[in-house]
Parts: structure tokens; sequence; C-alpha cells
């Protein structure tokens, strides 16, 4: 009996925020892009259905702890466990053995996806060193668009005194309509600086 008043008096739990890009996107961003586009129907537009962060940690072979610390890092920035991923081949020539681990993923869905390309946004790219944009041109002919990090200890959230080994990585923006001219227009209206808009920037400044 006591266990089931307990379950009666706890309170009920509070529905977490809503991320302020995934608000945009469906109160600006998909209204804005149906008028570009000419279409009424809002589920014929392009919208992003993942994004898929790697770290390819090739002096695992040797230490094993670049490992354990990129996948911290990659925890602390995604929010989410990471997969460690192993070689598929083995090649004498890097001491590489097959299915060994040599680095970490994570897919971002739903609502950390939006937080997370709103960090990448707002926080992560304004203090990569000499930025001057991304690629407009990192698309893969299907409407996903890759980009490349050099550095982790962008994303100010990792304490720089835990990580002081200079780690890269990849994103890939996974968007559904197979067109990259529309995923360009979708990703700009998110706010992603390319390197033709932030040119016209400056000069409005």
């Amino acid at each position: 009996m006591a266990k089931k008043d307990q379950k009666k008096a706890a309170a009920p739990q509070e529905k977490p925020p809503v991320p302020r890009l995934r608000e945009a996107y469906q109160t600006r961003i998909l209204p804005e892009l149906a008028i570009k586009l000419g279409r009424k129907n809002q589920l014929a537009l392009p919208r992003v259905l993942k994004i898929v962060v790697n770290m390819g940690v090739g002096s695992a072979t040797v230490e094993k702890k670049h490992l354990e610390d990129a996948v911290a890092a990659l925890a602390q920035i995604s929010g989410q466990k990471p997969l460690v991923t192993k070689s598929r081949v083995a090649i004498a020539g890097f001491k590489l053995r097959e299915n060994q681990p040599i680095g970490c993923k994570v897919t971002i869905r739903g609502f950390r996806m939006y937080e997370f390309l709103d960090r990448l946004i707002s926080l992560a790219l304004p203090r990569v060193r000499d930025f001057r944009g991304l690629n407009p041109t990192g698309f893969d002919g299907h409407g996903n668009y890759s980009l490349g990090l050099s550095e982790l200890l962008v994303f100010p959230e990792l304490n720089p005194d835990k990580f002081l080994r200079t780690q890269g990585m990849n994103i890939t923006i996974v968007i559904s309509g197979g067109s990259d001219d529309e995923s360009r227009e979708l990703l700009k209206l998110f706010g992603l600086p390319f390197k033709a808009d932030a040119g016209k920037g400056k000069g409005a400044a």
C-alpha cells in the first residue's frame, strides 16, 4: 500500500522545453522555405532527419587512452553514449589489426539533434580559428551535407584541461528530399554560415 501511495504522491514529470531551433523551424523556417520552393504542402519540404558525428582516432592502435578521451568528449558534446567503431581490414604498415577499435561515432535525432545544431552554429563555428565560412559545395549529391572540424575544443562545454590532445571530427547532416540545392536553402535558413553568406554579411555590416 505504501508503494502505491508513493506513486500517487509523485509529481508528474515536466516535459523538456522545446529547443529554440526546433521552434524556429516550425514557426519561421518552414513558412519561408515553402515560399522559396513554391510549395504549399509542408510535408513535401526538406527536413533534417539526423546528424552523425564521427571521430577517427588512428593513434588508438598504440594508445588506447586516446580513444577513451574521444569517446568521453563525444558523449559530452552529443549528450548520448557513442558507438566505438572498429577496423574492417588489417593493414600491417599502420599496425592495424582487423576488428580493432579505431574511432567512435554517434547518431543524434529529435530534440538533441536541434540542440546540437544550435550549439554548432551559435557557439562552435564562431570559435574556429580563422573561420571564413563553410564550403557551400559540401553536399553528396543526395542532399546530405558534411563538414569537418579539426579541433573538438571549439565546443565550449569541453574542459581544455581534460582534453589536451588535438582531435578532429566529421559531422554529417542527413536531410530528406535528395536535392542539394533545396538542402542548401534549408541550412541557410537554419543559419549555417556558408562562404558566400559570410561575404555578404561583411559587406552589409
